[in-house]
């Protein structure tokens, strides 16, 4: 492939890392057959042809192979990062050179520049956002209520997201139609549990090189996030822990042969901590001052706000970094507390999220649910609304065929019977 003639607006690192890129872009795009489809079709029917589309991502080679099953459907792209460590700079500047597509992403982007990003891509009065986390559209809302009359919808797959988008719509600020693709089953089932559980597994590997067998490790949240890496961890040989505040989580956990205990207990047990609760602060300064000397702290869950590292800063003389993505706290105590990847998303930050294979089908519902908001344009009322079921069960039978499995049919005799009140046992 030819690099282009860069003319677009873009603020990538490096553009000369782009044929690297490239490789590892077509690389992950051998893991997404499902997305691949989608792909093909939208390059012959083109039913994105016009539209403005901003996405606030993570700018890794999976996300690389959304944008171009969107560009390929007609969409005007622009990307952003939604976390300064999750980029990688080599994908953004082949996204620039190779293909065309407006990126602004650097890792280890400051507050600053991730804000001014979201600023620059708003500028170009998107008629579809694809958010992670909230922050475009909660912006759009805020400062540019001008601009909420040219979009058509927004799709949103974070937890935290999703939560917003509902206080929203409850304060009744959210007076367009937003596709929850977080909750779509081919997404929460397979992404959250799956990719999660792997990934940041993945991620502390990395970053430590420590061994997990033996090892106490609290998991704090069991959502499908928590759950997946529950499961991991245990295969791994750790035992243990998890923490929740929702009693049907709790018992489930419990059901499933964790021991489960509030934070303030599990925090002197721990030799590994991992937040994925979507929420603030789980773990405070009441539970570091109880920690053994060197525990280790990390977040899988939502930007770097689940561990409380201002009150951490203050309880402590001095931060030292000890290895890439690992900074070590020493406490006034005397104890020292490890940090991850800065609490933002180990699985991101020191390794490569989720492997392609997941992303395939979460990002299928992302290019399909964009779909689905222009084919209904105008149709759908505002507030939160669900993958269709029909979706769903497209990307799950496209992932089955590509696997080389065959399920079964309903025959005609199980339909009448599952559609009928007057059939008894």
């Amino acid at each position: 492939m030819t690099t282009i003639q860069v003319k677009l607006q873009h603020e990538v690192k490096d553009l000369s890392l782009a044929p690297l890129g490239r490789q590892r872009i077509e690389w992950a795009g051998r893991e997404m057959p499902v997305l691949r489809l989608i792909r093909e079709r939208f390059a012959k029917e083109k039913p994105l042809t016009g539209l403005r589309l901003v996405a606030c991502c993570h700018i890794t080679t999976e996300t690389a192979n959304l944008a171009l099953a969107l560009q390929a459907g007609g969409a005007e792209a622009v990307l952003i990062a939604s976390n300064p460590l999750s980029t990688q700079d080599d994908v953004a500047a082949c996204l620039v050179a190779d293909y065309g597509i407006s990126v602004f992403a650097i890792k280890g982007e400051d507050n600053a520049t991730y804000h001014r990003h979201v600023q620059i891509a708003l500028d170009s009065k998107p008629n579809i956002i694809i958010d992670d986390g909230g922050d475009v559209v909660a912006t759009l809302v805020k400062e540019r209520p001008q601009q909420i009359s040219e979009l058509i919808g927004t799709t949103e797959e974070t937890t935290t997201g999703i939560i917003r988008l509902r206080a929203m719509f409850k304060d009744g600020v959210l007076t367009f139609p937003a596709i929850n693709v977080n909750d779509a089953q081919t997404k929460h089932f397979f992404d959250n549990r799956y990719g999660t559980g792997q990934s940041t597994l993945d991620g502390i590997i990395r970053a430590t090189n420590i061994l997990l067998a033996g090892k106490t490790v609290v998991i704090a949240g069991y959502g499908w996030c928590g759950k997946g890496t529950a499961m991991r961890a245990r295969g791994m040989g750790a035992n243990v822990i998890v923490t929740e505040v929702n009693p049907v989580a709790a018992i489930e956990a419990v059901m499933d042969g964790f021991r489960v205990m509030p934070m303030a207990k599990a925090a002197a047990e721990g030799d590994i901590f991992i937040t994925v609760t979507g929420n603030k602060h789980v773990i405070r300064g009441e539970h570091f001052a109880v920690m053994k000397d060197g525990a280790i702290v990390c977040n899988s869950g939502h930007f770097d706000i689940e561990i409380d590292l201002v009150t951490l800063r203050s309880l402590s003389d001095e931060v030292t970094t000890v290895r890439p993505f690992a900074q070590k706290y020493h406490l006034k105590s005397g104890k020292s507390i490890v940090v991850l990847g800065e609490g933002r998303l180990i699985n991101l930050a020191a390794a490569e999220g989720h492997p392609s294979a997941v992303m395939d089908m979460s990002f299928a519902n992302q290019a399909l649910a964009c779909e689905y908001l222009v084919k209904n344009k105008g149709k759908l009322a505002p507030g939160l609304h669900s993958v269709p079921a029909e979706i769903d069960s497209e990307i799950a039978r496209l992932k089955l065929t590509a696997m080389g499995i065959e399920i079964d049919s309903l025959t005609e005799e199980q339909i009448e019977y599952m559609n009928s009140w007057t059939s008894g046992t």
